[in-house]
């Protein structure tokens, strides 16, 4: 809650190594960090990073559902995410805040609404089935990439509208660059003499070219006179926007949609094939889910996935005003950050959480507060609805095709990719055809 009254402003606990140490380990660490301070100073503990910032990280629920049901006036999304503006843009629906920001959701909700995502299911179901066709069996190999690439081909169709042609040919591999950074060159972003050294060049001169693409994409279609018959996102925000959108603001919310559409999607089915992969018994039951056209169940298994091994590690609000939470009187300028990675794994809301139990999410929906991997509020992810959907439209094109095992016994570990969490060896599995 805001408040204007008389007590001082104070911080809970946390580090007190050199604001540049905890920098770094906050980027390229963050996992480790978090739990050795939540062990330590319990379920609200600050961090010191760059630019003099304090990041307040939020583990109760009762604290995270205050947040998402905050004043987006007083709770900015948009400045919690700034490290991602040097590619989302400051247009981008992850990046505005206040009236932009709802300008823009309404601009793109309608393509994400329940109409929508039922027709995109065929496109889902084939373009899935076309990329578990061509796994190789009997042979260990990465799931990961492959997810990456099916789900960055529904997302470019549903963007684009399109499959084919020279300009998304050249922009597929250009997206997968931008997305296949490491924390440091993110980390990078915040100090401009970086930009011409190294990575940062690289990354910078990638966007350059992705940026090329989509300005001619959009020139191109700006041009088209059947915007109002076109079903994909590009033509949808072109035509409701009524030419009152620039081009730079249709930019910003193209590659967001492209990148944070498919990475997130991508990296939570890897992690079900590879969980999937190690428990026979919950194979059995969700290749009987594909068998029986059961959505509820195979999407619990997306579900269970992002929970047991979440895809980011926090959701992050900058407060514009002195906001009391948990009994401190937080500073307007601090980044309070509720915990996916922490209340996920929580026993008082997950019984046993570190086991694989798809079950959790059947037929009931967990409390407020304690399942964010969407984020929560005036902010939740518009697709989540479709990332589940995309999700259990390629777990069934596979499990009704093969059984899945391990490459190996260990369950790989996790590293940090931008700004995700993912299978450190590509999530290795083998699969071989179904024998029943």
């Amino acid at each position: 809650m805001a408040t204007t009254g008389a007590m001082v402003p104070t911080l809970p606990p946390g580090s007190r190594l050199p604001a540049i140490v905890q920098t770094i380990m906050y980027v390229v660490a963050r996992r480790q960090l978090v739990l050795r301070l939540h062990r330590r100073h319990g379920d609200m503990f600050s961090t010191r990073v760059a630019g003099n910032r304090v990041v307040v990280t939020l583990c109760n629920p009762e604290h995270i559902r205050e947040v998402f049901a905050g004043s987006p006036s007083v709770f900015h999304a948009g400045k919690g995410n700034q490290m991602l503006e040097p590619i989302m843009g400051e247009h981008s629906i992850l990046i505005a805040d206040g009236d932009e920001h709802l300008r823009a959701r309404k601009l793109l909700m309608p393509a994400f609404n329940g109409a929508a995502l039922r027709g995109y299911g065929d496109l889902m179901t084939s373009l899935a089935v076309e990329n578990v066709e061509s796994w190789p069996v009997g042979h260990p190999f990465e799931v990961h990439p492959r997810m990456n690439a099916v789900t960055l081909e529904i997302i470019l169709r549903v963007v684009f509208g399109l499959g084919e042609g020279a300009r998304l040919s050249e922009l597929r591999p250009r997206l997968r660059q931008v997305s296949d950074i490491g924390p440091l060159t993110i980390l990078g972003w915040s100090y401009r003499r970086l930009a011409d050294v190294g990575p940062w060049r690289r990354s910078r001169d990638n966007l350059h070219e992705v940026n090329r693409l989509l300005q001619a994409e959009i020139t191109d279609r700006r041009a088209a006179g059947d915007l109002a018959d076109r079903a994909d996102v590009l033509s949808r925000l072109l035509a409701a926007g009524g030419g009152e959108l620039t081009d730079a603001e249709v930019r910003d919310q193209m590659i967001t949609l492209l990148l944070a559409g498919h990475e997130t999607t991508a990296t939570a089915l890897a992690w079900s094939f590879h969980e999937l992969a190690r428990r026979p018994d919950v194979q059995r039951r969700a290749r009987q889910a594909a068998d029986d056209g059961d959505d509820e169940y195979l999407k619990a298994v997306a579900k269970e996935a992002m929970r047991r091994r979440p895809v980011i590690q926090n959701v992050a609000r900058m407060l514009m005003e002195s906001t009391e939470i948990g009994g401190y009187l937080l500073p307007a300028g601090t980044v309070v950050a509720p915990s996916i990675s922490l209340v996920h794994r929580d026993p008082t809301w997950y019984e046993r959480p570190v086991e694989f139990r798809p079950e959790r999410f059947v037929g009931r929906s967990p409390e407020a507060g304690t399942w964010i991997p969407f984020g929560g509020g005036t902010r939740r992810c518009l697709g989540a609805g479709f990332s589940l959907q995309e999700a259990a439209a390629v777990l069934r094109a596979a499990l009704t095709r093969y059984d899945l095992r391990p490459a190996q016994p260990k369950p790989e570990r996790r590293k940090t990719r931008n700004i995700t969490l993912v299978p450190a060896d590509g999530a290795r599995i083998v699969a071989t055809p179904r024998r029943s």
